[in-house]
């Protein structure tokens, strides 16, 4: 397995995960997310891809097929009344293929961005929460 940023062949693995994990969220909540669809569309994904802001990595095996992925976004909030002006990166969300569970796979993707944020001299990674 390799960890790397997402690049524009990777679009079809990334939107099979993302359809696996909005498929989670509209069988616990079909009041709130539509059925068959997903989070980004093509144009969306090609952009955010492309964002240093916004860094996308993928799991994929020796064929190139994505295994994983961890949507990133950095953060600064300078001169905010409450929070520090540190930089953190922020893991929007993180998702492993339903048939590649149970090989650490989401536990490298996370190392691989903590890894990623110390050399971006970020003191401090961030998520609301791993439900995939």
């Amino acid at each position: 397995m390799n960890i790397r940023r997402a690049q524009e062949k990777d679009m079809d693995g990334i939107n099979r995960l993302l359809c696996q994990v909005l498929a989670v969220h509209h069988a616990g909540r079909p009041d709130l997310f539509k059925k068959d669809t997903k989070k980004y569309t093509d144009a969306q994904l090609r952009a955010l891809i492309g964002e240093d802001d916004r860094p996308v990595f993928v799991a994929v095996d020796e064929n190139g097929q994505v295994l994983g992925y961890a949507f990133c976004i950095f953060q600064q909030h300078i001169g905010d009344n409450i929070l520090t002006d540190i930089r953190t990166l922020y893991i929007d969300d993180l998702c492993v293929d339903e048939r590649s569970r149970g090989q650490h796979i989401g536990t490298s993707l996370y190392h691989f961005v903590l890894d990623f944020a110390r050399k971006q001299h970020c003191y401090n990674v961030t998520f609301s929460y791993f439900a995939y």
